[in-house]
């Protein structure tokens, strides 16, 4: 019976809960088998009797001395046993929490498999609200399940380039005139969606970095364009913004520290007071671009076109500028504290009141021209 329940344990395959039934039994027979075992032949021989008493040895001992000495043998047999039943107990125990953890972290996957699944349909919604919905859900999602962040983050910087400023949507048949080429856009700055607001806002947070600290993989807002978009304060810290078309936005008091704007185009954009501090301004396109205030400290802006950007009393320390185009850019008051001007062209730029370099310095490694302006502010 009992080798018949422990080989139907191994070889079922039938519900696990069911293998688990016959193992009990097979065990529980087993036991009950080596306990009579014990308390019997077991322990008349730990007592002595390892053969049967002869006449002599039997009226060399009473009765009540040989069942004495039985008990004795009996009531350490049942001890012994006792522990190693509280060991298996243990073990069991043991074995059983562990399912039950296992059980448990799958029903948790599962919940956060289906809470996943849902707020990815919830982002196809064709309600905004419904949708930002699904952008909080992601975003609670990254605190009860870490393991998925990175996950969750490429999703959103998916959805704000498919709704960036100038994507059709429903219904839709022609682009805004500021998504085209035909002409300038006058009209007011353009307000983005709340949920395309939240994902942008989101996104940046969940970058992550090396033990050194350093950005590793960023929200990739490459080439999205949001042309006149009115982003103030906008949190941008850390994003790619590789290409990104941001002509004429209001990028006033936004936080862009880290940012990735090689090739950005940020003609006519309003940056006052941005915090630029980053290493990926390269070739950015700042032509009449307004910075005045803005703080850039320690920033690359290699070969950047800021023509006729306005850079009044803007923190320039440490700036890479080499061969940035900076003809007729307004640098009144500006701090040029260690700023690498080597190929700069500086040629109608106003330098009057300029801190931090002289203009012998400015005119050894910049290009400059009669209309360049030097001096005190007026």
């Amino acid at each position: 019976m009992i080798a018949t329940c422990a080989w139907a344990a191994i070889m079922w395959t039938g519900p696990t809960w069911e293998r688990w039934v016959l193992a009990g039994v097979a065990l529980t027979l087993a036991a009950c088998l080596a306990l009579a075992a014990l308390i019997g032949p077991a322990a008349r021989y730990l007592a002595g009797e390892r053969t049967p008493l002869t006449d002599v040895e039997r009226t060399e001992m009473t009765a009540a001395e040989r069942v004495e000495a039985v008990n004795s043998a009996r009531h350490t047999l049942v001890q012994a046993v006792t522990g190693l039943v509280v060991i298996g107990g243990v073990v069991f125990t043991v074995q059983g929490l562990s399912y039950t953890a296992q059980t448990l972290n799958t029903t948790q996957q599962g919940q956060i498999t289906d809470r996943y699944t849902k707020a990815i349909e919830q982002l196809g919604s064709t309600k905004s609200d419904v949708r930002l919905g699904g952008i909080y859900a992601l975003q609670r999602l990254t605190t009860d399940s870490p393991r998925d962040q990175d996950t969750i983050r490429n999703v959103l910087s998916a959805f704000v380039r498919n709704h960036d400023g100038c994507a059709l949507q429903p219904g839709e048949k022609t682009l805004p005139k500021r998504c085209s080429d035909a002409g300038e856009d006058n009209g007011p700055y353009v307000r983005l969606p709340a949920d395309v607001v939240a994902a942008l806002t989101i996104a940046p947070t969940l970058a992550a970095s090396d033990e050194s600290g350093d950005v590793t993989d960023r929200a990739d807002f490459s080439f999205s364009r949001f042309p006149k978009a009115d982003l103030i304060g906008a949190k941008l810290t850390d994003a790619n913004l590789t290409g990104a078309n941001l002509t004429d936005a209001n990028l006033t008091d936004a936080f862009l520290i880290g940012a990735n704007l090689t090739d950005a185009d940020l003609t006519g954009a309003k940056l006052t007071g941005a915090d630029l501090r980053g290493r990926y301004l390269l070739d950015a396109n700042l032509r009449d671009a307004d910075l005045r205030d803005a703080f850039r400290r320690g920033a690359f802006l290699t070969d950047a076109n800021l023509t006729g950007a306005n850079l009044t009393r803007a923190n320039l320390t440490r700036v890479d500028l080499t061969d940035a185009f900076l003809t007729g850019a307004d640098l009144t008051g500006a701090t040029l504290t260690g700023a690498d001007l080597t190929g700069a062209t500086l040629t109608g730029a106003d330098l009057r009141g300029v801190r931090g370099i002289t203009e012998q310095q400015v005119r050894a490694v910049a290009a400059v021209d009669s209309s360049t302006k030097f001096g005190p502010l007026e």
